[in-house]
């Protein structure tokens, strides 16, 4: 199985601070890896580099995207290829529908033009996974919306783009049970339908409930600090991550 995602060495920055140290991460095909640590480890910085955002600066090691060096290709170009990034706290967007967003965001990504009727057919189905209300598609992107719907609406975009690879940084933060039992439904949905992967940053453990898990990382401090399969996640949740911290 050849590697979708190769990150060597992978040195970052945030406002001439590195935050992260010499990060190593491979990613194949199908997988499911959790990325775990406490506040300020440098979990989200990881995913935010992955995606090229700007304020995240790579000051070393390198970023290889099915075979390609991506290190410095802009976030859009990423994109495109094939990589998606969820938001901890999603945007308000005046001005552009959700249904609309999604649309652009699809015919830019296969560069091809989408009948309105087959588009609107394929995102009904998608938001019953979610149990959406379809009016949701015609309202400006997440403007009113409430915390647990702006998470429903980035599912929504994952079902619907269908990325090789899908980065969800704290997607079940803020959500009450139900919420996140909806959000893992449509998470699980991507993982049945795509020979994509998933890398999940969370810090609780309730939206891998009814997901397969692959593989399981802590990072302290910038720097990996253990691997192991989806039992290190039920060694952190009964002993927390005090033994990494250590290190």
């Amino acid at each position: 199985m050849a590697d979708l995602l190769n990150v060597k060495d992978l040195a970052v920055s945030v406002e001439d601070k590195e935050i992260l140290h010499g990060v190593n991460l491979t990613v194949n095909r199908g997988e499911t890896h959790v990325l775990m640590g406490p506040n300020g480890a440098g979990k989200s910085t990881l995913g935010n580099a992955l995606m090229g955002n700007p304020q995240y600066k790579i000051i070393g090691g390198s970023i290889f995207f099915e075979g390609e060096d991506i290190t410095n290709e802009p976030t859009d170009k990423r994109a495109k290829k094939g990589m998606f990034l969820s938001f901890q706290n999603p945007l308000e967007v005046p001005g552009i529908t959700l249904g609309n967003f999604i649309r652009s965001a699809l015919e830019q990504r296969t560069g091809e033009h989408i009948r309105l009727w087959d588009f609107r057919k394929e995102m009904k189905r998608a938001m019953e996974i979610l149990n959406m209300d379809p009016a949701y598609a015609d309202r400006d992107l997440n403007v009113g919306f409430s915390g647990g719907e702006k998470k429903k609406a980035e599912i929504l975009q994952l079902l619907m783009l269908k990325p090789s690879l899908a980065i969800l940084d704290e997607t079940d933060s803020g959500l009450d049970v139900d919420a996140v039992r909806t959000v893992s439904k449509g998470v699980e949905e991507y993982q049945k339908s795509m020979d994509g992967a998933l890398i999940i940053i969370t810090h609780s453990t309730r939206i891998l409930e009814a997901l397969h898990v692959d593989k399981t990382h802590v990072i302290v401090n910038g720097t990996m600090r253990a691997e192991g399969n989806a039992d290190l996640v039920d060694k952190i949740n009964e002993q927390g991550f005090e033994e990494f911290v250590k290190q």
